[in-house]
């Protein structure tokens, strides 16, 4: 393949200040370790303090950058324009019944940010509570959290970040009148619950390392200050946060880590009393909790219920002691979530790597199905938000088929199609192909790998492939429907999602062979991936662009030490590939509650060689790296600007090839990138013009 990155201005090369490191006696040097600005809790509030020294650089990145792309500026218009073609803009939800009202949210023509809106329960006027866009004006990020409504329907919790850290501002807003009153709530979580009469709220608070490390109680008019501590977390490896149920009798408080649960409950019937604990921690034994009247129902992998059974205890004695089994574990059939109504209990379940809906009659035990016969498509569970109804929502849709929102009666079984997702550009899916095909792994394990391509689309090896992975905390990528992806696969690419360990595509042992000392499958999971690709002329090995995004990152860095030779381009997207210098860190925001997932090599000596076997910065080599792109943010808590800042420099300073190694930082947002729709479609067009000009397309 001739070389597509011609001219290129000198690329910055950073200054090496050698830092050395020593746990369990063994001794590593890191030349950039200074891109860590000492002050960065601080910088994550107030961007303007980072050091000098670090922003020149970064910003010397991000010209070089733009040098490299600016002939792709033309086409990153072009698919712009066509990925917002595919948008409905002035688009609405379908608004969901709770006592007088339904609520939903909508977007006007142009618009970047959501309006939430209540009408009359059975139709009638809109009226909007809050409108994105207004709230966002004049400001160069701004995230929602959304609007909490009472349960008397007369004011809303809502939330905003406004840097990108994910320190959420919550406000409550008068709902008849449209005004915000004086209550303001700083460095929270963004999540919010009111106690029932309305007149109080809980939400979580983070500390200064980021972490949401107390639930408090708020009344109505108070100052934050004088606001009751409810719980305090003390272990800085577990998350916390706090929900309520369908029935307003309890406030949850939902504890965890990776692998270990713990639920805290408090009776809104006595808001001053001390949380319950249900079941104390136990590591390794997971729970979560969902209100069925007399009755709690309880996901658990309990006695050893790997895929995850559903147990019940009464509500007035909710000990681990009092649980009994209601729906037995099925080995192989992952039970993915699950809710309780008045006559119905409901779960969404993984069996044989698709999703499906099982319904339960809480009073004859009778159970039915909702399933569709595509080779894969994705399902997913809306529920409803009140408790005494028949009627649940779900959506379902698959690579070819864009999304339909259904309601269905759980007594009847009538489904109704409440709304399909419109392509305004027009979109006729019988000029593609999904398929579900198996990659054969170093083991004999087969890997799941999801296809679209265009029926026209010639599979001779000749077509480039936009390959994605991520791999990690069993987070499951769907084969769901993607407009984006079509100004890819238009251009005749093959999109392919690569269904990789650490995941639970395949079950929950999918998911814990591909963590802890086990995560190395994850990589070569993807690297057989692309092994059958070119094997099947599905593509060839120089025409495949590699993505995946945070530790989806980490698996590019991976992928682009071991086996660079098999990708002709790789996109990282906030990369977590400074893997071991992070989980040595505690200091980090979500570093000890990381430990259950990837190991903690403070403590162990064996995690610390095995990070160090695999963490992608610590293993760049002298060798011929394909063209790469990592993209970060520069007030990311999740994975800091600095790690594909600083490996950026290492593998610009190592690699033996010509190929370009960019770094694009956004200086104004964090982990999710840009916040408005259409600024993220500018971010997506931006990785798609790098594919195709790697791919020598344009």
């Amino acid at each position: 393949m001739l070389p597509v990155f011609k001219n290129l201005p000198a690329a910055p090369v950073a200054a090496k200040k050698p830092v050395e490191d020593t746990r369990h006696g063994i001794t590593r040097t890191d030349d950039y370790a200074w891109f860590r600005d000492e002050n960065w809790q601080a910088m994550f509030k107030d961007p303007s303090i980072l050091q000098p020294e670090i922003r020149t650089h970064l910003e010397a990145e991000n010209a070089y950058m733009s040098a490299a792309m600016a002939d792709t500026e033309a086409l990153q218009k072009t698919l712009f324009a066509e990925m917002r073609g595919r948008i409905k803009e002035d688009d609405s939800s379908v608004p969901v019944k709770d006592g007088a009202y339904a609520y939903g949210t909508a977007y006007v023509t142009g618009g970047e940010q959501p309006r939430y809106f209540r009408e009359p329960r059975d139709g009638g006027e809109r009226v909007v509570l809050l409108d994105g866009d207004k709230e966002a004006a004049g400001k160069d990020y701004f995230r929602l959290a959304g609007i909490d409504h009472s349960t008397d329907h007369s004011v809303g919790i809502w939330g905003y970040d406004d840097k990108g850290s994910e320190y959420f501002t919550l406000k409550v807003r008068d709902l008849a009148t449209g005004e915000d009153r004086h209550d303001t709530l700083v460095n929270t979580g963004g999540d919010g619950v009111w106690a029932p009469d309305a007149k109080s709220f809980f939400y979580t608070a983070l500390d200064e390392n980021h972490r949401p490390s107390k639930i408090f109680h708020h009344i109505l008019g108070e100052r934050q200050e004088n606001d009751r501590l409810v719980y305090e977390e003390k272990d800085a490896g577990f998350f916390m946060s706090v929900g309520g149920s369908l029935i307003d009798d309890f406030i949850y408080i939902d504890i965890h880590d990776h692998e270990t649960s713990e639920y805290r409950l408090l009776s809104t019937k006595d808001l001053l009393a001390n949380p319950i604990l249900v079941a104390p921690r136990q590591t390794g034994l997971e729970y979560s909790m969902t209100e069925g009247g007399d009755v709690f129902y309880i996901l658990t992998n309990a006695d050893g219920a790997k895929d995850f059974k559903i147990m019940q205890t009464p509500v007035t004695a909710p000990g681990r002691e009092n649980w009994v089994d209601v729906v037995l574990h099925r080995a192989g059939t992952l039970i993915l979530n699950h809710m309780a109504f008045a006559r119905h209990l409901v779960w969404l379940e993984r069996h044989e790597g698709l999703p499906r809906i099982i319904v339960r009659d809480r009073e004859s035990g009778e159970e039915h199905a909702i399933a569709f016969a595509e080779e894969a498509y994705s399902l997913g569970l809306s529920g409803a938000a009140e408790y005494d109804t028949d009627v649940i929502r779900f959506s379902y849709s698959s690579m070819t088929t864009p999304s339909q929102l259904f309601d269905y009666n759980m007594a009847t079984r009538e489904r109704t199609l409440l709304k399909t997702q419109e392509v305004p550009s027009g979109h006729n899916p019988d000029d593609y192909v999904t398929r579900r095909v198996f990659a054969p792994a170093w083991d004999g394990e087969k890997v799941p790998v999801t296809l679209l391509y265009r029926k026209d689309t010639p599979l001779d090896g000749s077509a480039p492939c936009l390959l994605y992975g991520y791999g990690a905390y069993g987070i499951t990528i769907p084969a769901s429907f993607n407009t984006n992806c079509l100004s890819l696969v238009d251009r005749g690419f093959v999109y392919a999602i690569a269904h990789i360990r650490g995941g639970k595509d395949k079950g929950f042992a999918w998911y814990e062979n591909g963590k802890m000392e086990k995560k190395t499958n994850t990589f070569k999971d993807f690297i057989a991936a692309a092994d059958y690709l070119n094997q099947e002329k599905f593509t060839s090995y120089a025409n495949i662009v590699a993505e995946g995004g945070s530790a989806g990152g980490m698996l590019m860095g991976a992928i682009a030490n071991m086996a660079p030779e098999k990708f002709g381009g790789i996109i990282a997207a906030v990369p977590f590939v400074d893997v071991l210098n992070t989980m040595l860190d505690d200091t980090l925001p979500l570093t000890p509650p990381e430990w259950p997932e990837w190991g903690n090599p403070i403590d162990s000596k064996d995690f610390y060689q095995l990070m160090a076997s695999y963490s992608p910065y610590d293993n760049v080599e002298a060798k011929p790296y394909p063209a790469i792109l990592a993209l970060s943010g520069l007030t990311d808590p999740r994975v800091t600007y600095w790690e594909p800042t600083k490996w950026v420099a290492k593998l610009r300073e190592k690699t033996t090839s010509t190929e370009p190694i960019l770094l694009k930082t956004n200086m104004g947002a964090g982990h999710g990138g840009a916040s408005g729709r259409f600024q993220r479609l500018e971010e997506i067009a931006f990785e798609y013009a790098f594919a195709i000009k790697v791919a020598g397309k344009m």
